[in-house]
């Protein structure tokens, strides 16, 4: 495994106040440019990232357990990603694939043939978003199959868009006030393993619950695709039973659905496993992918079985900047990166490593509901005391004193009340430790 070699300082430090003049600044200005709408997590200006660190405009040093939603999991400045997109800039920064087309495309179209599930035949289209990329395959898995139906789940995130926000199940911020969405789409139940209403229900029988809601709701014949992420990401990273997974995609085979894995927060090296879905040996008809593909560039994908992406009729399926000659270039020094330094086994140990101090800290902490997630996506659930209610006052709490120190961590959850770690793949143990003793003194904070 090579080593890797850091540009900034990798460690945490704070050398004023938080956030500091310069962001404040850059607040101010912001307020009379920025649209309301648009939010951000953390009071401070990035001005430089590398590895595990995130540099402020005032100098401050932030340990970075967000990875820019888990997008720069090779850190935010990886070599062969900034090189990439130089010598590519220097040549032309677009033509348009669908006008004059170039090797980078196909190049990356190469990987992820080779990289996502499954030994059989697949063709793969280039896109710019997540949310792009998840429309898209539903529009394949509609025309490919004559349906219309599109199943979705509790708890899931898919994106922004008018049909995405419709699969998402999440209303505020993500729906609230912006529709009538798009038609065709049923929410079923998520096998959601803390929150079952039957503890000892297993993954095949929350698949059979879901399958029934679908076939006394909608009909197997009028499913086009079912759409699920094996590991909710805004949700809360909810991991599903073990067998959940599995045997909807058996059904789903057996019925002629579509099966589309969303693999755009899980997947490249996130979970232990170039794509979650390999934890349980699933092959998925179509992966959607983006985020960690191209080292922070503007970058998205579907890989699916050459069948169904090739019965797409000639113009259908494409965009102005979809695989960006720029963005290609990123994605293939980023998917280097991740052999490179073998980010696969780096997640893993993340894991090991982030769990060894959080189940102890568990047992003694009874505002800690559960902790669950694989490799570097893993996830603490905050409740009130002595039950299992929600407790989004404590879960802020958290977020906002490991930044105040220097660690900058994200929330999410249906109920708000979900920790999630992120941190970038190539993060040193020392800094991860170091981290984890700020999140772990936040967490006493609140007993």
């Amino acid at each position: 495994m090579a080593e890797i070699q850091y540009r900034l300082e990798q460690k945490r430090n704070i050398v004023g106040e938080f956030p500091g003049p310069k962001s404040k600044e850059l607040a101010e200005r912001r307020k009379a440019v920025v649209a309301a709408g648009v939010a951000s997590g953390v009071p401070v200006y990035a001005a430089d990232l590398d590895g595990g660190i995130i540099q402020d405009v005032d100098g401050n040093s932030f340990i970075d357990l967000a990875a820019g939603i888990a997008v720069t999991g090779v850190g935010g400045s990886a070599p062969a990603v900034v090189e990439g997109i130089k010598e590519q800039a220097d040549h032309f920064t677009h033509s348009c694939f669908m006008v004059t087309p170039y090797e980078g495309y196909v190049r990356v179209a190469e990987l992820l043939n080779e990289l996502t599930p499954g030994d059989h035949e697949k063709r793969t289209v280039l896109f710019n978003s997540g949310a792009e990329a998840v429309e898209n395959a539903v529009k394949v898995a509609r025309l490919a199959t004559g349906r219309d139906a599109v199943v979705a789940f509790d708890h899931a995130y898919h994106g922004r868009t008018n049909l995405t926000m419709g699969l998402t199940a999440k209303s505020m911020p993500y729906k609230a006030n912006f529709g009538p969405f798009a038609p065709e789409i049923y929410r079923v139940p998520m096998s959601y393993p803390y929150r079952e209403e039957n503890p000892d229900i297993t993954g095949e029988e929350a698949a059979q619950r879901a399958i029934l809601a679908i076939e006394k709701q909608i009909g197997a014949d009028s499913v086009a695709a079912i759409l699920l992420e094996p590991i909710q990401g805004e949700g809360g990273f909810i991991v599903p039973a073990e067998g959940f997974m599995p045997s909807l995609a058996d059904w789903a085979s057996q019925k002629g659905i579509v099966f589309i894995a969303d693999e755009v927060q899980s997947g490249f090296c996130r979970t232990g496993a170039w794509f979650a879905s390999e934890h349980e040996g699933v092959v998925p008809d179509i992966v959607s992918t983006a985020k960690g593909i191209a080292g922070g560039m503007p970058l998205s994908a579907i890989t699916g079985r050459a069948d169904l992406m090739d019965a797409v009729h000639p113009g259908g399926l494409g965009g102005t900047y979809g695989g960006n000659p720029v963005a290609c270039a990123a994605a293939i020094g980023a998917i280097q990166t991740m052999k490179d330094y073998d980010l696969p086994a780096r997640a893993r140990r993340i894991e090991s490593r982030v769990m060894d101090r959080l189940r102890p800290l568990a047992e003694q902490i009874d505002i800690i509901g559960d902790l669950r997630g694989r490799g570097g996506m893993l996830a603490i659930e905050l409740v009130k005391p002595g039950g299992k209610e929600p407790n989004p006052e404590a879960t802020k709490a958290i977020a906002a004193q490991c930044q105040a120190e220097g660690v900058i961590i994200l929330t999410c959850g249906t109920y708000g009340n979900v920790v999630r770690l992120l941190p970038p793949l190539v993060i040193g143990e020392e800094l991860l430790d170091d981290a984890l003793d700020v999140l772990e003194s936040a967490v006493r904070a609140q007993v």
